[in-house]
């Protein structure tokens, strides 16, 4: 088995490293992952500069690695398209040093890594440990491992997994739905030495339907494992006959 890891907290990052060497005894494991942190950059990819690409090593293994300064999405799509001898059989991305989830996905570069893998026809897997303070990886790198063994041949070209694990030992795994998660007081507004007026983003997270437990949000507060089908199509379907019915009148053109 072939698989392609990469993340947005960089290269270097603890997390990463834990999944590659959770993964690369069972698998050649190619890394491609950005040279420093990139969270929050959603699925941003560099257009109008050239990408500078770095070979690592990984003595005593047969690991690959590039380090990339671009986003995590170029990661991906460059190790697809341009690095990688032959195509992957399974992308994952992780582990994240924090949570991705409810509507937060929509901004983390480390979904949109696995995300660049599903429009490639290519399974994915995104992983985060959700916790900022609790900062041991162990039990995620043993858990990803397990997965891949026992489901990485199953999975198809239109799967992705977005997986949390809470902090400490889980009470279980639930499969899950997104949550609604919004933020209060996200921006503090400071003033420069010269006078001038500056913005800081922050925030505290806000979970709308925190009580609902099918949600990814409400598992991992309970102390479970969140996994949640996700794709990249964005269109509503349920109100695909409401809007027909708006626009009739100018189907004229």
């Amino acid at each position: 088995m072939r698989i392609l890891i990469s993340n947005d907290d960089g290269i270097n990052a603890e997390g990463i490293i834990q999944l590659r060497k959770s993964l690369e005894d069972q698998a050649e494991v190619f890394v491609v992952a950005p040279d420093r942190e990139r969270s929050a950059t959603g699925h941003k990819i560099t257009m109008h500069r050239p990408l500078r690409v770095k070979e690592q090593s990984y003595p005593g293994t047969n690991s690959k690695g590039w380090a990339v300064d671009g986003t995590p999405s170029d990661c991906v799509k460059l190790g697809l398209e341009a690095l990688l001898p032959v195509p992957p059989d399974l992308v994952v991305a992780g582990i994240n040093l924090g949570p991705n989830l409810g509507t937060d996905v929509l901004y983390s570069g480390t979904v949109s890594a696995a995300i660049e893998g599903i429009i490639n026809d290519v399974p994915a897997i995104a992983i985060s440990l959700a916790s900022y303070e609790f900062q041991d990886f162990t039990y995620s790198g043993k858990f990803i491992k397990k997965l891949v063994t026992k489901c990485g041949k199953e999975l198809h070209g239109g799967i992705l997994l977005n997986i949390n694990i809470p902090p400490g030992v889980p009470r279980g795994i639930r499969i899950t739905k997104l949550g609604n998660r919004r933020y209060t007081n996200v921006f503090y507004k400071r003033t420069d030495p010269r006078g001038g007026t500056y913005f800081w983003m922050a925030g505290e997270p806000f979970d709308v339907d925190g009580n609902d437990p099918d949600t990814d949000v409400w598992a991992v507060n309970e102390g479970f494992i969140s996994i949640t089908p996700v794709h990249y199509d964005l269109t509503n379907y349920t109100v695909l006959d409401d809007v027909k019915n708006l626009v009739k009148e100018f189907n004229t053109f």
